[in-house]
């Protein structure tokens, strides 16, 4: 049986699935770094996040997670690709995104 390459690629991504919405705020942590941004794309190895920064200290967690306020921001300036395997979790955003440098 002969399958072409549209076929393969198609049953290769019956199986991926994530959680991530596009268009939506988060706070990401990965293995060595804080993130936040507005996710714009998702493919099957990373995430790609607009008006993002990199949290370089998040003070108390739970703190910044209820008032949106870290202790050390530092805003990109372009697009910012986040690899997908390297994420420990993530979670909705519900704050304005920060884009001052502190």
């Amino acid at each position: 049986m002969d399958i072409s390459v549209a076929e393969l690629k198609a049953l290769s991504s019956c199986g991926e699935s994530h959680s991530i919405q596009v268009g939506k705020t988060y706070l990401i942590r990965t293995v060595t770094h804080y993130y936040t941004g507005r996710v714009v794309a998702v493919t099957d190895t990373d995430l790609l996040l607009t008006n993002a920064a990199w949290i370089a200290d998040t003070g108390r967690f739970a703190t910044a997670l209820e008032t949106g306020k870290f202790n050390e921001v530092e805003p990109f300036m372009d697009d910012v690709i986040v690899a997908r395997g390297a994420i420990v979790d993530a979670t909705q955003w519900r704050h304005d995104l920060p884009r001052s440098q502190q």
